[in-house]
């Protein structure tokens, strides 16, 4: 899973009637094969985020 700075994030709840977030890709950490991704979501929090299945990476167009 490849992102950029600039990217969108979305992590989907991963049970029924759970939120979803979404945030910004603000910087892009570690190696290729293992990503880790300094987001800052919508509400102003900032965190490292490792992707998983439940991540979806909308690239800037």
């Amino acid at each position: 899973m490849r992102a950029s700075v600039g990217d969108r994030v979305i992590i989907h709840g991963r049970t029924v009637g759970s939120a979803e977030r979404a945030g910004e890709v603000i910087e892009v950490r570690g190696q290729e094969d293992t990503p880790l991704l300094v987001v800052r979501y919508d509400d102003g929090h900032e965190a490292i985020l490792s992707p998983g299945s439940d991540c979806e990476i909308r690239h800037e167009t």
